[in-house]
Parts: structure tokens; sequence; C-alpha cells
């Protein structure tokens, strides 16, 4: 992998923005929702307070990246190190897609159907789901050790400092499959099912006469930087496993591409508190973040 001239400070101001907000914003966020737990717990939290783990995990493995970012993109540290923090960095991506793809089909199932998901809603539904969610992503993640394995690591066998970024063809041979699937069945499908999800509901949410344009307004916003945050932060990333596919070799850019899902850490918790008066109002004040959920807005 070959990086341009200045990508160094690139990565790093990117590593050190994402990290300096993101790190107090989710911080705050799991707070809140933590705290209904002991007293008015809806399903919706559990996905809430996965999707802020998951973050956590990103910004907690995110100092490994700023080091080596700073040492010329040679890794620095132990190499029991560099899978580990590939792994966890990989996995929080498309751990936190898969929630933003669950919280959407939670909201269009509570907006289209609201007598018969209150007969049916029970958190213990959004905790299976939530573990389910986990294990896919991480299953596929683990490619990162498996890898390692099929035939000595670059890293090792050749002396070489870079981490996870140069593969023999053996290596690739699997890896670019793998990337392939988790493109497809990672992003894509969730993409897919969250914009069917989130049209419905604002379809819904602009009939209902009975809510006011700002809380139709809210309701738009949160779809919208939903949708952003697929597009911007994950899209690029994930086309990048279809060229790779395609030309059959790691696109020389992945490592740009990568760089933007990093902000996702970011915008989570910006999403949920520029999108409801009510979270907006739960953070500030330790109350509760059920007006965002419980009402389409």
């Amino acid at each position: 992998m070959s990086y341009f001239p200045g990508s160094k400070y690139l990565f790093l101001s990117i590593y050190l923005i994402t990290f300096i907000t993101g790190l107090p914003l989710n911080i705050a966020a799991l707070a809140t929702l933590v705290s209904k737990f002991g007293r008015d717990l809806h399903p919706v939290d559990i996905l809430l307070a996965n999707l802020t783990v998951s973050d956590l995990l990103l910004l907690t493995f995110l100092p490994f990246r700023m080091m080596e970012a700073a040492s010329d993109f040679r890794w620095p540290l132990p190499h029991v190190f560099c899978p580990l923090s590939a792994f966890m960095y990989f996995s929080s991506i498309y751990i936190t897609s898969l929630f933003l793809m669950a919280i959407s089909v939670e909201r269009y199932m509570a907006t289209a159907y609201p007598i018969r998901y209150k007969m049916v809603r029970n958190p213990i539904y959004s905790l299976l789901g939530s573990l389910f969610i986990w294990f896919m992503a991480t299953v596929h993640c683990s490619i990162v050790y498996i890898v390692e394995h099929i035939v000595p690591n670059n890293l090792t066998a050749s002396n070489n400092t870079m981490c996870y970024s140069t593969f023999t063809p053996p290596q690739l041979d699997v890896l670019l499959t793998v990337r392939l699937e988790m493109c497809i069945v990672l992003f894509c499908i969730p993409f897919m099912i969250t914009i069917f999800c989130y049209g419905n509901f604002i379809k819904i949410v602009m009939w209902q006469s009975r809510l006011d344009r700002k809380r139709k307004k809210r309701a738009i916003g949160l779809v919208m930087a939903t949708l952003i945050n697929f597009i911007v932060c994950f899209m690029p990333y994930n086309v990048s496993h279809i060229v790779g596919f395609v030309d059959d070799v790691s696109p020389e850019w992945r490592d740009y591409a990568l760089l933007l899902s990093t902000f996702n850490a970011s915008l989570d918790p910006i999403i949920f508190y520029f999108s409801s008066a009510s979270f907006k109002k739960s953070l500030l004040e330790g109350l509760a973040l059920e007006n965002l959920y419980q009402n389409p807005s």
C-alpha cells in the first residue's frame, strides 16, 4: 500500500477529530441509555445501546491507528496488536451498519403497525437480535485472523512492518472473495432494508396530520442522517470490495475509503442528538429517551 504525500497528517487529523468528538458523545449517550434500563426499557433502547457500544469499540482502538499513522504507516507495536486492532476496527463498522438497519426496521414496524407492534413488543427480541448481529459481524471479520494462518503473513515472513496491508496471492484469493460477500451481506442488504423501512416511515409520517411540522422535520433529519452515514461513511469502503474483486487486487485507495468509515463514530450520537428534542433533553438532563421513538419524529 502506497500513500500520497501528506497522508500521514490527513489520517491523524481525522482520527483525532473523531476521537475527540466521538468519545464524549458516545459515553454520554450510553450513560443516558443505561439509566433507562432500570426504569422503562424499550426494545429500541437495547439497539441504541449496542450501536453506542459498537462506536466506543472503534474509538477504543483508534489510538492504535493514530500511532500507526504517526509512524508513517509502519506498525510500531507488537505484532499481536495488529490483527486485533484490524478485527475490532472492521467489526465495529459492520456492527454499526447492521444496528442502523435494525433501528430502521423497529421504527417502521412501530409506525406502520402500531397496535400489532405493541402486542408483540418485547425487549428479549431486541436482545436476541443484537446477539445475532454481533455474531454475524465478528464471524465475518475473523477473516483478519484466518488470512494470517492460510500462509505465512507478510508482516512476519518478510520483515515487513506494514499492518494488514500487504498480502500474498493465496491470501488475496480468499480475502477478496470474503470482502465481496461482506459487502453484499453486511452492507448492501442492510442498506436496501434501511431504505425500504425509512422510505415507508417518512411516507407514513408525512400523511399524519396530527404531527406538527417540527416533528416531521426531525423525522426527515433522522432518516437523512442515517442514509448519509451509509452513503458517506460505509459505501466508499464497500465499493472498494467490489472493485478489488473485479480487478483481483486490493485497491490502492482502499485505506482512504476506510478512513471515511471512522466518521460514523461521531455521526451516530449526533444523529440522535439533533434529530429529537427529547434525546437532546435526556443527554443534557439525564431524562428519558422515550419521545424520540414512541413518536415517529
